[in-house]
């Protein structure tokens, strides 16, 4: 049964394939047959999801499913966006106890102070290090492209941008330190969480051990708790998923692709470059066992990508990434930390798209102009991780301060959410990458790791 039902699925799932190429290019085919024949390869999909029995597989299938809902269905998928929504709030529920209950542990149960220091100045080097190497790609890229000559400006816009100031430098250091640590879980801040964390660790780790044990217990505890907490908000995924697709295709169509596509051609391209001479050289580097590591990440880029949501992807990650051998205590401490610092994807498109607003302004910018824009646009973007469509808004309170036209911010507009895709989901490869590099650099990443292992030691 379960070949035929593979059999069966790939027949329908290559039947729709070949007659829409057929119709797209040689012949005229009726579009009630083409909506047929989308559908009943839909159903190939599910079927080879139902044969699988993967998550991972559910979601990508879902994600086709959203496409096709948003494309035939564009009224009922703007409706369905409540289901990501609901995705999203229960993600963000875990990340706060998450983050609380690992960094505490691993700070004062299994590290000393001197190794969270050391992880801390290896974490800034690491990060500093890759985003300089994003921040000259996105230049490059569009650059060679000139994507924004020749553009249009247009004389309104139909879109308000969500109201967040940009920030000056000591906005970005007050906002690292939290004032209340309840009105930063509620606000998001996951780095003000993440400072909190690290200071309630290592007092918990000056406490006589005596009474630290009882914190301690109750920690890890959290921690699992919280970990069986994102096993059972996963299976909702593939619908959070799904909607979060359909209602992106059916609020904007499939043909703002054609419209803008040279902009986010070259922002795709970007971002390709940075994955291949940049990362991939990084993993080879410290052995990265690449097999896996492609494999942990299907799931959280998956999410990432679909909900434009570093957040989203947070907590599937962590334990993906402790899965594949990096202790908990790096992954804790890493991850969080360099959502606010290591913004691979946001960096490209912020150097990126700040030159892409001089091109279609007309204006001319020297390579130190826009290094100098480049640079203030990764300083000021640190910390902002967890705002909605942050990125964008930097960029624009930056093109102001630097004497340039706004309009063009209001065509990247148009296509920020498929652009944030592609950035959001770079963003979460590249602070995994970072957690198996410092765990290597630590000497603790482990090699051919079986989480089987830690249940034989329970049992011992």
């Amino acid at each position: 049964m379960k070949k035929i039902l593979t059999f069966l699925s790939l027949v329908l799932i290559t039947i729709a394939v070949v007659v829409h190429i057929a119709g797209h290019y040689f012949v005229t085919i009726d579009g009630s047959v083409l909506f047929t024949l989308r559908w009943a390869g839909i159903a190939g999909l599910l079927l080879y999801a139902v044969r699988k029995k993967s998550l991972a597989t559910w979601i990508l299938v879902s994600m086709v499913v959203g496409a096709e809902v948003g494309h035939d269905f564009p009224e009922v998928a703007i409706k369905l966006r409540v289901l990501s929504q609901v995705f999203l709030r229960l993600i963000k529920t875990i990340i706060a106890p998450l983050l609380f209950g690992t960094l505490v542990v691993g700070i004062a149960g299994h590290s000393g102070l001197k190794q969270v220091g050391r992880m801390g100045l290896k974490s800034i080097i690491y990060f500093e290090i890759v985003t300089t190497f994003a921040l000259f790609i996105g230049l490059a890229a569009i650059n060679i492209s000139h994507a924004g000559e020749g553009i249009v400006l247009p004389k309104e816009h139909h879109e308000e941008l969500p109201a967040v100031t940009p920030q000056n430098f000591n906005d970005v250091i007050m906002h690292i330190f939290p004032e209340n640590f309840a009105k930063s879980i509620v606000e998001g801040q996951v780095l003000q969480i993440v400072v909190f964390s690290i200071i309630f660790g290592i007092a918990l780790a000056l406490v006589n051990p005596v009474r630290r044990q009882p914190m301690l217990n109750f920690a890890e505890s959290l921690s699992e708790t919280m970990f069986k907490f994102t096993n059972i908000v996963m299976y909702f995924a593939p619908i959070g998923v799904g909607a979060a697709i359909a209602y992106t295709v059916g609020n904007m169509g499939l043909d703002i692709l054609e419209n803008l596509f040279k902009l986010l051609a070259t922002l795709y391209c970007a971002l390709l470059a940075f994955l291949l001479f940049i990362l991939l050289p990084v993993a080879l580097i410290v052995k990265v066992p690449l097999k896996r590591f492609l494999k942990a990440m299907i799931e959280p880029v998956s999410i990432a990508f679909a909900t434009t949501s570093s957040e989203a992807a947070l907590p599937r990650a962590m334990e993906e990434m402790e899965k594949i051998g990096v202790p908990r205590k790096i992954v804790a401490f890493v991850m969080p930390t360099g959502y606010s610092f290591n913004l691979d994807g946001s960096t490209l498109y912020l150097s990126l798209a700040s030159v892409f607003v001089a091109q279609a302004a007309g204006i001319h910018l020297s390579l130190a102009q826009q290094l100098i824009i480049a640079f203030t646009l990764m300083l000021t973007s640190k910390g902002v991780a967890g705002v909605s469509r942050a990125a964008l808004v930097i960029l624009l309170g930056t093109v102001t301060s630097f004497g340039l036209p706004v309009e063009p911010v209001f065509i990247i507009l148009g296509i920020d959410a498929l652009m944030d895709m592609g950035r959001t989901s770079v963003n979460v490869i590249g602070n995994c990458l970072a957690t198996i590099v410092v765990a290597r650099w630590e000497g603790e990443f482990i090699d051919n790791y079986s989480p089987k292992e830690d249940i034989e030691k329970l049992k011992s």
